[in-house]
């Protein structure tokens, strides 16, 4: 058997490489539902005909942990690069934002709709019952679109493979829906981390390359940070919930 290396370890998660299979290792804390969501996810998207690892199997360990079994993509994250070469910054945000244009022209019909996974979470939002109304009534009124969006894409989840292929990887969040909700969760997991001048960098090359306004993106911003602090970290809640409430309505 191949040597075992670990790439992340966390209480509730570990991921790590045997041989050439990746294997993400969950604990009892998932759902089931969830964990064979985000394999089905995986094997959709990678169906359609995008650069994803391929799904090889899922398992149940000797302890009872559920794992899924992946093609490991020998590369590095876009994220690793941009730090290791802070001056390509702007190139490295170019190609991160082409990126996502070109996942956003595809169509996985069989995905959760993305406006009615957003209804749901904004139901169970712990927020004032105006403000929510709002917010529903505002989704609502957003424009319906059937694009594949990623949910988490974020630089860390984007493997610019030795074999100089670009792979997009963890697909558990994926739905079906309006690009622009997708990016306006990218901007706000950049502006979580305090990363104020790499957001506003995403930001104005995505509406660039885009051909659409900040504005637009920017309505979008409340929805998705409510929705997103459900089962949002503790200590990112409170940041989560004041972009909820702050943003003017129209």
């Amino acid at each position: 058997m191949s040597e075992k290396k670990v790439l992340l370890k966390r209480p509730n998660k570990e991921i790590y490489v045997e041989g050439d299979r990746l294997v993400k290792k969950f604990d009892s804390s998932f759902k089931k539902s969830d964990i064979l969501n985000e394999a089905i996810n995986q094997t959709r998207v990678a169906e359609a005909g995008l650069n994803v690892p391929q799904v090889l199997d899922v398992r149940i360990a000797e302890e009872g942990s559920y794992q899924i079994v992946m093609q490991y993509i020998k590369g590095k994250s876009l994220e690793t690069l941009m730090r290791e070469n802070p001056e390509k910054t702007d190139e490295y945000i170019e190609k991160f934002v082409g990126i996502q244009r070109d996942m956003h022209k595809y169509n996985v019909p069989l995905l959760n709709r993305t406006k009615e996974k957003f209804t749901r979470k904004l139901y169970e939002a712990n927020i004032d019952g105006n403000i929510k109304y709002e917010l529903l009534m505002r989704l609502e009124g957003m424009p319906t679109h059937f694009k594949l969006c990623h949910g988490d894409f974020d630089p860390s989840n984007i493997i610019i493979g030795e074999d100089g292929k670009d792979y997009i990887i963890d697909w558990s969040h994926a739905t079906s829906g309006n690009g622009s909700a997708d990016a306006a969760r990218t901007y706000l997991m950049f502006k979580l981390r305090g990363n104020d001048v790499l957001a506003d960098k995403y930001m104005d090359c995505y509406c660039k390359l885009n051909n659409t306004t900040r504005h637009y993106v920017s309505k979008w911003l409340p929805i998705v940070a409510a929705s997103q602090s459900v089962k949002g970290k503790p200590e990112e809640r409170d940041f989560l919930l004041e972009w909820a409430t702050v943003v003017e309505y129209e």
